[in-house]
């Protein structure tokens, strides 16, 4: 195989033994040097670990790795389990930090650690996750970083360097190999330039707007001989309503419409979808080449438009903006439907960043001399100098999210008693912040051991029995744990020990309406309440933030009825969630019992019980190991 520059120079650190940061533009060919370590393990008899952000990505990869290099892959996310003895195992990040503090001699034969995406350590919900496993993981381990644009690069290799003591080898490339040309469409015209688009759609105060019609950008792109392409939305309702917009229009040949046919039938039978409505209604799209693909759809439904969209036999195809992380699936065009989004508390613009993560998926390689990026403008939502920020701007640093879990506190007291407190410094956090942002950090560490030494989770310098319990819990363990020490948890059903798991994890939509609770779970969602509220109070007078997040019941009788064996094409008049999220929560609630399960605190009638659960929750549309295989 022919190498560029770039992939020919960390190869030759990688062969030195180096571990290696590889920073490239999206489709510039990044996954080259993870696959050239993964064909010298083969030879070698080596074994590598493969850590992905998403479970969706690790189970794409899962699905590239083993296509390309054979049954010896194997897979760990928390809902599926799959060769875990392979030499190439395939992870989330939060399972290998589960490994490296729970069960370290484990990864005593794995000689490299290969991150994509690792500019996912800014995360705010879970960059703490990634930051952890860098500084825990064992000094053996080689490491392949890969991300695509990170301005401060040296900062984060330099930090890496700092905890392991050996040298962090940098690999940059700017060049992509096939550029980008960004248009606009404004005022319903296709514009070719900042200055144009500044000239169009800005330089009059009182411009009567006329609205961008999606029929005639299509129409261009069409003609243009631009089509495959992707279209971002950052709303899963208008992904569909959009692509329901285009209907009237048929981008197959009889050929390619007898082949896209012929294709989604045999993908829906083979994963189990041939009788679900959605599949149905989708199928109405698929025959002329469009589709829409986002978080809230049948995970197996998911899985059908990507490997249509490989196929090259979809044309267009829009979808939310996970999409664009890490999933190698470039097209000739894409298109924004805007450069704002709602991050789920206010609306902003989109960082550079993430522009250049979604726009890098125009433009094939060895196909596209060139990659075309549409930005749909409304002035009256964006000004100019937003939009020139977005496109012009640099990318953002990659910064710390660091905010330590109480069950990674725990895990560590374990180990290190107060000393704990002398790792703080190891933390990118540490490494990147001002004196007075680290002696916050440091006091909510100390906020957070006192309430837990207050609560009676460590006495006389070790964990109690409810201290491992909830040493074992990730995100939710002071609710559980506190319910587990009043003999909740003993005194549950099958049916409510599910519902309960569910209800930790849930996070309803703004303004979503809770549906009727069945009668034989308000009490536990009264003792839930309460619980929160307890630990809510705790944690104020403690100094704590953010709080440990409350428990919502709003899929309590969905479950009940998934639980009582109701077909999943019958649990939606349960609840008005997206059928993905449904399942989404399940798979989340699943990954609760197991976890209560490894416990070694839990008692063995408990565990009973939770196994039940586990075999009823986790089966047809949920149980993500089926749907993988099948796949």
């Amino acid at each position: 195989m022919l190498y560029d520059r770039f992939q020919k120079e960390a190869i030759d650190y990688i062969n030195q033994g180096h571990s290696v940061i590889v920073c490239a533009p999206t489709g510039s060919g990044k996954t080259a040097i993870a696959e050239y370590i993964i064909n010298e393990a083969f030879k070698k008899n080596d074994y590598i670990i493969y850590t992905a952000p998403i479970k969706a990505l690790s189970n794409q990869k899962f699905r590239d790795f083993k296509e390309q290099f054979g049954a010896n892959i194997g897979i760990l996310t928390g809902d599926v389990s799959i060769n875990p003895q392979a030499q190439v195992l395939i992870m989330t990040t939060e399972i290998l930090r589960n490994k490296i503090l729970d069960e370290p001699m484990s990864l005593a034969r794995y000689s490299w650690v290969i991150f994509d995406e690792i500019h996912y350590i800014d995360n705010e919900e879970r960059g703490t996750v990634w930051e952890e496993t860098l500084i825990f993981l064992p000094k053996h381990l080689k490491v392949l970083a890969l991300s695509a644009t990170i301005p401060n690069i040296q900062e984060l290799s330099h930090w890496i360097e700092s905890i392991h003591k050996k040298p962090m080898q940098i690999i940059v490339e700017n060049h992509r190999p096939v550029p980008l040309k960004i248009l606009f469409q404004c005022q319903d015209k296709i514009i070719s330039s900042l200055n144009e688009l500044n000239c169009t759609g800005f330089s009059q105060k009182r411009m009567i707007l006329k609205p961008n019609r999606l029929d005639h950008l299509i129409t261009n792109l069409r003609q243009n001989m631009n089509l495959p392409c992707i279209y971002f939305v950052f709303s899963r309702r208008r992904a569909e309503d959009l692509a329901f917009e285009l209907y009237r229009f048929d981008f197959l040949n009889a050929r390619e419409k007898s082949e896209i046919v012929n294709l989604y039938n045999e993908l829906c039978l083979r994963l189990d979808l041939v009788n679900e409505v959605s599949a149905r209604r989708l199928f109405y799209l698929i025959q002329k080449g469009i589709a829409y693909h986002h978080a809230g759809m049948l995970p197996g439904l998911k899985v059908v438009v990507e490997e249509l969209f490989t196929s090259r036999l979809l044309k267009v195809i829009f979808t939310t903006e996970t999409f664009a992380l890490g999933i190698n699936m470039p097209a000739r065009a894409v298109i924004f439907d805007g450069l704002r989004k709602f991050s789920g508390r206010y609306v902003s613009v989109l960082k550079t960043r993430d522009f250049y993560q979604m726009a890098g998926r125009a433009g094939r390689r060895g196909m596209d001399k060139v990659g075309f990026v549409f930005c749909r403008i409304n002035p009256r939502r964006i000004s100019f100098e937003e939009i020139k920020k977005i496109i012009r701007g640099k990318a953002e640093p990659v910064k710390s999210q660091f905010n330590l879990s109480y069950a990674t506190i725990l895990n560590l007291y374990k180990r290190y008693k107060e000393s704990l407190f002398n790792l703080y410094p190891l933390t990118l956090h540490h490494h990147q912040y001002p004196q007075y942002q680290q002696k916050r950090a440091l006091k909510l560490i100390s906020a957070k051991l006192n309430l837990l030494k207050n609560l009676a989770y460590i006495k006389n310098n070790n964990l109690t029995n409810k201290g491992n319990f909830a040493a074992a819990l990730y995100g939710y363990e002071l609710i559980l744990t506190q319910l587990y020490e009043q003999g909740v948890l003993e005194d549950l059903d099958e049916f409510r020990l599910g519902q309960l798991a569910v209800a930790v994890v849930f996070e309803p939509r703004k303004n979503q309406r809770a549906c009727a609770l069945p009668k034989n779970s308000r009490f536990l969602q009264h003792i839930c309440e309460e619980t929160f509220l307890a630990v809510k109070k705790k944690e104020i007078s403690f100094g704590i933030l953010p709080f440990s997040k409350k428990p919502y019941f709003h899929l309590a009788a969905a479950l009940q009825a998934w639980l009582s064996g109701t077909d999943f094409s019958k649990i939606k008049r349960f609840t008005d969630t997206d059928e993905g999220e449904i399942i989404r929560y399940f798979r989340m609630g699943l990954q609760i019992l197991k976890e209560i399960n490894s416990s070694p605190a839990t008692s063995d009638s408990l565990k009973e019980r939770i196994k039940k659960v586990i075999n009823i929750l986790n089966r047809d549309v949920v149980d993500a190991q089926r749907q993988l295989q099948m796949s």
